[in-house]
């Protein structure tokens, strides 16, 4: 079954709605998503978008900021080119009807706060529930526009493109998608595809983020040819909410930075002795000191404390983390929360330039699942947000400005030689393999002879994976778990290369840091 689109973006968090919005008035446009349209991580965002708009920060304080934190890797072109359209997407946001927390006695009319890693107040937010608020509002927009066409619950395949046509030129003009719901392969041609997949949070055992984020974009880019960078730098949160019961829940960076202190379990506080920024230090080195008074005094979690703050306080700002604690028995305003680090974000991806561009012609990345330069080392917190506004809306302006071009008949998928799944328990097994060695291996702390253990052991599902899609039908578990392995492949190997410690990724083999920062970049 075939489908025609202008445009086709593969994903729909914020990357990818702003696009589509940008784009629907001159073009049709068809966007994937593999369940809901809200089921990706920036729904779940909490802190904020990182924007200059107070009369006290500038443009140059929110680029060092940003440096410091990426550890000397983050480009300087891209940083200025993000920071300086930050007022610019956060106006467009409250012009979509985006109802950011207002104060009264701030000079922009509202609340700012600050996060780890930031010299000023430039946080703007929707109490603690930003990308909820944000995703929302964008949504009504995206199913009322008679020029979008939205596939829910269906998966992208893999990417059409010239070379697998035989043609002479490797331009992208298309995908094959899975129709979850009936098991259809569709074949989806398009002038443009943007791949807006997000993370590949679910490589790894412990996650802050949806199910959803399993690595798609980058791994159907790479086997597609494109250059992948800096995979090597997994950004992991600090604060997870640590519950025998629950499923993983991020305890925003807001909190700390509204006030509250990390702490052991005898009420002593730790971070002094690890950062003079303490709680307030970027996001590695906080994680990596949760790590190692965990390992050291053999500990389940340390804890979060926010309780000298007033109980008005603490609801007013943190309303959800408020009731989401209070229904698992845990009273934020008298009771510390239980806290470890988890994996958070995709620092690296498939190279762009600053319109989203990849290395093959009608292909493009945005928001998590793209390396821009802006992340460098490691992400700024609240920087991520703004970087898929940013690029949604480049990627916008430099496909409209293309001409229109006639795209080739596409072939339909062929599924001649397959046959039904005879045992799938074989997908859950190799997923909780992967996700459990990914997280002992390749986590906060590594090891030449851990990268080693782990790369041995993706080689062995890789072998059992490309022998299963080969001769059974596709499922969204079987394609997820595939892209997952070819992420962690990225990921091992491009630590591998990685001979010193800087940011996110640190090696007890190379524990200092190279006097050059140089990106990891592979190639096909």
């Amino acid at each position: 079954m075939a489908h025609r689109f202008d445009i086709l973006i593969i994903g729909s968090g914020l990357a990818g709605l702003t696009l589509a919005l940008h784009l629907a008035e001159k073009r049709s446009v068809g966007l994937v998503t593999k369940k809901q349209l809200l089921d990706g991580a920036s729904n779940w965002a909490q802190g904020g978008i990182a924007a200059v708009l107070a009369g006290d920060d500038t443009t140059e304080s929110h680029v060092r900021d940003t440096q410091i934190a990426g550890a000397g890797l983050c480009d300087e072109q891209a940083t200025r080119f993000v920071i300086e359209r930050g007022r610019e997407c956060v106006e467009w946001l409250i012009g979509q009807g985006v109802p950011f927390t207002p104060d009264a006695a701030s000079v922009t009319g509202y609340h700012l706060t600050t996060e780890g890693g930031h010299s000023h107040r430039r946080v703007i937010h929707v109490d603690d529930a930003t990308g909820h608020a944000v995703q929302t509002t964008l949504e009504s927009k995206i199913r009322s526009h008679p020029n979008i066409t939205l596939l829910e619950q269906h998966n992208a395949i893999d990417l059409i493109t010239g070379a697998k046509l035989g043609l002479a030129d490797n331009r992208c003009y298309g995908c094959y998608v899975l129709d979850s719901s009936s098991g259809r392969v569709l074949t989806v041609a398009a002038q443009h595809v943007i791949l807006a997949t997000g993370g590949a949070g679910k490589v790894y055992l412990y996650t802050t983020n949806p199910d959803t984020s399993t690595g798609d974009g980058v791994a159907m880019g790479w086997r597609a040819g494109c250059r992948v960078a800096n995979m090597e730098f997994v950004q992991f949160h600090p604060t997870c909410l640590y519950h025998a019961h629950a499923k993983p829940f991020l305890i925003s960076e807001a909190v700390r930075g509204e006030g509250g202190l990390l702490i052991l379990p005898d009420g002593k506080r730790f971070m002094p002795d690890h950062d003079e920024r303490a709680e307030l230090a970027p996001r590695d080195i906080v994680a990596r000191a949760i790590d190692f008074e965990m390992k050291k005094r053999g500990l389940d979690c340390v804890y979060l404390d926010i309780t000298h703050k007033s109980a008005d306080f603490i609801k007013q700002h943190f309303p959800n983390i408020y009731i989401h604690c209070k229904d698992l028995g845990i009273d934020i305003t008298r009771q510390r929360i239980p806290v470890v680090p988890a994996e958070h974000y995709t620092c690296g991806g498939l190279m762009t330039d600053l319109h989203g561009r990849t290395d093959i012609p009608g292909l493009y990345a945005i928001g998590e699942s793209a390396h821009t330069g802006l992340h460098g080392a490691n992400r700024l917190a609240s920087n991520s947000l703004l970087e898929c506004l940013v690029f949604g809306m480049a990627a916008a302006r430099d496909i409209l400005e293309k001409p229109v071009l006639t795209s080739p008949t596409l072939p339909e998928w062929d599924e001649s030689r397959v046959t039904d799944a005879d045992e799938e328990i074989v997908i859950a097994h190799n997923w909780d393999e992967l996700r459990r060695f990914m997280w002992d291996y390749v986590g906060i702390v590594r090891t030449n002879k851990r990268l080693e253990r782990a790369l041995h052991r993706i080689k062995l599902l890789q072998d059992e994976i490309i022998d299963y899609y080969r001769n059974f039908r596709v499922s969204s578990d079987l394609l997820e778990l595939r892209n997952l392995v070819q992420t962690a492949d990225l990921i091992v190997r491009s630590a591998q290369l990685r001979r010193e410690s800087r940011g996110l990724h640190f090696s007890r083999d190379y524990p200092g840091m190279l006097p050059e920062a140089r990106h990891t970049v592979l190639v096909r």
